[in-house]
């Protein structure tokens, strides 16, 4: 499928336990419902999504989220992705003066919407 392998941790859950732990496992049918979860180094569970097996996934969505994930670990928290954010695109700076005022921000900067 990738050349010299996939780069990360991917598994299967063929006795449902891990589905069993993350509440996506269907008792019904016997099989873990779709669940993409992003763990951090630390453990820490950054994101998740479930979808019921007719809707499909977006693997390009998913790497946006790996990528914004990293950068914002490599910054130490002072930097942010806005929604649609993409790598080598501007990205907010966490502060009390931005609280309530992210869209507006956002909204108002045309690097963010190119």
């Amino acid at each position: 499928m990738v050349d010299g392998g996939i780069p990360f941790p991917m598994l299967s859950d063929n006795s449902g336990k891990i589905g069993k732990d993350y509440c996506v496992y269907d008792e019904e049918s016997g099989v873990d419902v779709r669940g993409r979860f992003i763990i951090d180094p630390d453990g820490v569970l950054q994101a998740m999504e479930i979808l019921t097996p007719p809707v499909g996934r977006n693997v390009e969505e998913l790497i946006r989220q790996i990528k914004a994930f990293q950068l914002v670990r490599e910054s130490e928290g002072t930097e942010a992705t806005p929604s649609g954010w993409q790598p080598g695109k501007p990205t907010l700076k966490p502060s009390p003066d931005l609280a309530g005022k992210v869209y507006k921000v956002w909204s108002t900067d045309n690097a963010f919407n190119e």
